[in-house]
């Protein structure tokens, strides 16, 4: 007997026995039950009968709980609790949060169906598989419990958290033991690319995709790499990767074989990598060379893109190596013959040149004359005048200009160019032409502290002193006196043929007015003056009458009333020195009311004397005025 056929006997009532067991007979006969025998089907009901009776006589009628029978509770608590024990026993424990293993048993549209051997199946969406199409019924995938029950009291499981954390525990363990990986790449970011690697995005920045340059990061997008991790940030959640790093370890090997044999001279054949303005690095088959730019050519470049280009195969000498930076010197220019080398055996000082300017400098210019031969154009020898200037002044750079050879060294490889030696000299013939004592137009050009240089004409400079300006007035600095650009008249003092250099003087123009002042300013006498300049310490300058000008210590600014002197005062000065060699005139505010106080100082003293002398020879008799005279001397002495 089946133990289903059982299990209804045992909920049926006594009442319904017997109609039980015919419908059970009934069910488990089958279709064709003529071909049974009907005895056996007699005798499994009365033993079905049979049984049902001695289990009723064991139920006791009297205190049979109906109304939970009724409500469908057939089973006592303690029957079940052990039922349910016994059913919690048959599936599996998991928590929230908790990493899990279950079996695909459906997949539909939109939702995939999970056995986890749980008492609730996990749904999840389709989409959450996209990255796996070959998903099939029986694939053990991984989820995540976020919930073992929400508000329908069905279980949450998500694998797209699932694979995110399984990836980051994956990720940590690679970077630890340097496994390799694999991912692919999704998209181009600024400085890289993104990459996904066992579902989390990672970064590979644009150096460590290869070892030479990437400069089309598009042409990786969409293709499966290999990839070490190389950095984790665990607050920011990010992991860089590098494919460079798989493929340097290789290269590291083939470095050390070419650098064991590497020499200096030796020509080897390799592909530009990369270009920059201050040269060109090369590719050697795993290790890198570089050119500098001023080994590229014997001529003067501004940028190496004059000369190569990216991925042009070129041939390089080695100039020079470091085993242990493992850098490499190259050259190109060195590969062709010096530009000296080839320059024309006949070429001489005096010869005169064609050139283009290809470099200035504040003392000069370089021309080329030749490709890879310059000269040097001094900045005094690009005009005879001796107020030399800014070498700008007189070309600049791609200006093609006629040269003459002054110096030829082709051992050194060194020449040097002039271009006023192209015209003549004016200074040949200049006693002829500026003669001593002779009274010339001129331009002031510059000035120093102790004069004012002036141009007579293009290449004739002289100098005026400064103490050669004027008679009257003194002079610190010539731009007192006149400005850059003025036209002054000069007179040819001294000229020094040999040395080029002219002395010229200003003021000899008029004649000497100290002499004839003389007379006028003698010591003693006083003169209105207009203080024009003052020195805080020294004292100040004072223009006086005529025209001259006059000094006056510090001591001597000291006014009547105590204050000192002001700027632009007009008072009265006493002449203290008239120097006629050196036209210097010293002057004194004080001693004009010195002189005065003095003067009645005396008078004072005289008669005081006088009085006093009365007194003393009793020529008279003492009267009341005396007394009071006698009075007024005392507290006149008395300063009262």
């Amino acid at each position: 007997m089946s133990e289903n056929t059982e299990d209804k006997a045992a909920e049926s009532t006594p009442e319904t026995v017997e109609n039980q067991a015919t419908e059970q007979n009934t069910e488990a006969t089958p279709a064709n039950a003529k071909e049974v025998v009907e005895t056996e089907a007699d005798d499994e009901v009365k033993e079905i009968v049979a049984e049902r009776k001695s289990e009723e006589e064991k139920i006791d009628l009297e205190n049979f709980d109906w109304d939970k029978y009724a409500a469908g509770e057939t089973y006592s608590d303690e029957e079940a609790k052990a039922i349910e024990e016994k059913y919690e026993g048959t599936l599996k424990s998991i928590k929230n949060k908790e990493l899990v293993i279950g079996k695909v048993t459906s997949i539909g549209d939109r939702e995939v169906v999970i056995n986890l051997d749980y008492k609730s199946e996990g749904v999840v969406p389709i989409n959450e598989f996209r990255y796996n199409p070959d998903l099939a019924i029986g694939d053990e995938v991984e989820l995540i419990v976020e919930r073992l029950e929400n508000k329908k009291g069905q279980l949450e499981v998500s694998h797209k958290i699932a694979r995110v954390h399984r990836a980051w525990l994956k990720v940590n363990e690679c970077l630890e033991t340097g496994e390799i990986i694999t991912g692919r790449v999704k998209s181009r970011t600024k400085g890289g690319l993104i990459a996904d690697v066992f579902g989390i995005e990672a970064f590979l920045p644009g150096s460590q995709i290869d070892v030479k340059p990437i400069r089309d990061y598009d042409e990786f997008v969409g293709k499966n790499m290999e990839f070490k991790v190389v950095k984790i940030n665990h607050e920011f959640k990010n992991v860089v990767v590098s494919h460079k790093a798989l493929i340097e370890a290789e290269l590291e090997e083939q470095k050390k074989q070419i650098m064991s044999g590497l020499e200096k001279g030796q020509v080897l054949q390799g592909i530009v990598k990369n270009v920059t303005s201050y040269g060109v690095f090369v590719d050697l088959g795993g290790v890198d060379g570089l050119i500098h730019i001023t080994d590229l050519s014997w001529k003067r470049i501004k940028h190496p893109e004059e000369i190569v280009t990216l991925d042009e195969k070129i041939n390089v000498v080695i100039l020079d190596f470091n085993d242990d930076k493992k850098r490499i010197a190259l050259g190109l220019k060195q590969l062709e013959k010096h530009p000296w080398d080839s320059l024309n055996e006949g070429l001489k000082v005096g010869d005169n040149v064609k050139g283009k300017v290809v470099v200035m400098a504040d003392y000069g210019a370089f021309v080329e004359i030749a490709d890879g031969v310059e000269g040097l154009i001094h900045v005094s020898e690009m005009s005879w005048s001796q107020h030399l200037r800014s070498a700008q002044d007189f070309v600049n750079v791609g200006d093609e200009i006629e040269a003459q050879i002054l110096t030829l060294d082709r051992e050194e490889r060194k020449m040097s160019l002039g271009v006023k030696q192209l015209s003549p000299d004016p200074w040949e013939g200049i006693a002829t032409k500026y003669p001593v004592g002779s009274q010339h137009k001129s331009t002031v050009r510059n000035f120093t502290n102790f004069g004012v240089f002036t141009e007579l004409e293009p290449g004739i400079d002289g100098l005026i002193h400064v103490s050669d300006l004027s008679w009257n007035k003194k002079i610190k600095h010539p731009s007192e006196f006149c400005n850059v650009g003025d036209e002054l008249e000069v007179v040819v003092m001294e000229l020094d043929q040999e040395n080029r250099k002219l002395s010229l003087g200003h003021k000899q123009l008029e004649e000497k007015p100290w002499e004839q002042f003389e007379s006028v300013f003698t010591e003693g006498s006083v003169h209105q003056g207009t203080i024009i300049k003052v020195e805080a310490k020294s004292g100040a300058v004072v223009s006086l009458p005529y025209g001259i000008e006059g000094y006056a210590p510090a001591r001597h600014l000291k006014k009547e009333d105590g204050e000192k002197a002001k700027l632009d005062e007009v008072l009265d000065f006493v002449v203290l020195e008239f120097d006629n060699s050196n036209g210097k005139i010293i002057l004194s505010h004080t001693r004009t009311f010195e002189e005065v106080q003095e003067n009645e100082a005396k008078q004072e003293k005289a008669s005081t004397a006088k009085n006093m002398k009365k007194v003393n020879t009793g020529n008279a008799a003492s009267t009341l005025g005396d007394m009071v005279d006698l009075q007024n001397l005392k507290d006149k002495l008395e300063g009262k």
